[in-house]
């Protein structure tokens, strides 16, 4: 019997990817109003060399585990109290301006002010695009009614709260809000699967996961042998993990729900 859906958040709930876009798309234009230079091949450059630059960096471990991406790093503060998101903070205002600033050599401008000037517009720009899915409100909506929600998000507490701030209409929703920048680790490991089951005081038969990211959503849950909803929108090839089920709108939630409680 499901009797909770723990959700993940960015490209499952929110649609960070477009978020992210657009901000792209706003600072990149403002180079190309300025020097004439493509603002898709800036955008293309500067995502290049964020990735990287954010590989370099002595905290890349910690990101990759907390599950915290490079473009996350170009417009999050990171303001937590634990160590590595300390050296972080510290970190990203440097990072920022260098991204920009190779992105703009390899566009052929080679200008550190105006890199300096975009590196502060791409996070105001994130800041006002939070993209949320068309029928994420609906379906929360109705599975509320029958369900304990939970939503299980990769990240930094300081930028995901962010993100939540920027969307408040989703949090009523959600009984309770795991982190994995706050737990300590984050999905796919089977621990902050096993802290989110505690936290609603269920076994993993009495939850599902729906998430995006197979390597992350998917995977972890399936280590604790928890059922798992892979929503793929965008047609991404399937890899060797496979979820229990995949669908392409929320909404198709609904028959596989009732399926699993008929049973």
């Amino acid at each position: 019997m499901i009797k909770a859906i723990f959700f993940d958040l960015d490209d499952t709930l929110l649609w960070d990817q477009k978020s992210v876009k657009e901000a792209f798309v706003a600072t990149c234009k403002l180079a190309e109003a300025e020097f004439g230079i493509d603002a898709e091949k800036l955008e293309e450059a500067v995502r290049q060399e964020a990735r990287e630059l954010y590989s370099s960096y002595e905290t890349y471990e910690f990101t990759q585990m907390i599950g915290i991406n490079p473009f996350e790093g170009l417009w999050g503060n990171f303001l937590d109290d634990e160590e590595n998101f300390k050296k972080m903070a510290k970190i990203v205002p440097s990072y920022r301006k260098d991204a920009w600033a190779r992105g703009l050599k390899a566009c052929g401008i080679d200008n550190s002010e105006f890199a300096a000037k975009l590196a502060e517009e791409f996070p105001a720009q994130r800041r006002k695009s939070p993209f949320v899915y068309e029928e994420s409100f609906k379906v929360l909506d109705t599975l509320k009614e029958d369900y304990r929600l939970l939503l299980l998000t990769n990240g930094s507490p300081d930028l995901q709260n962010t993100k939540l701030e920027i969307t408040p209409e989703l949090v009523p929703y959600f009984e309770h809000i795991i982190i994995s920048g706050a737990f300590g680790r984050g999905k796919p490991d089977p621990s902050i699967f096993e802290h989110a089951l505690e936290k609603m005081n269920l076994s993993k038969d009495e939850a599902i996961m729906v998430g995006d990211n197979l390597m992350t959503d998917i995977l972890g849950s399936s280590r604790i042998g928890m059922k798992s909803v892979w929503i793929n929108r965008h047609n991404k090839e399937r890899n060797e993990v496979i979820p229990t089920y995949e669908i392409t709108h929320l909404e198709e939630l609904y028959p596989i729900l009732a399926e699993l409680n008929n049973k």
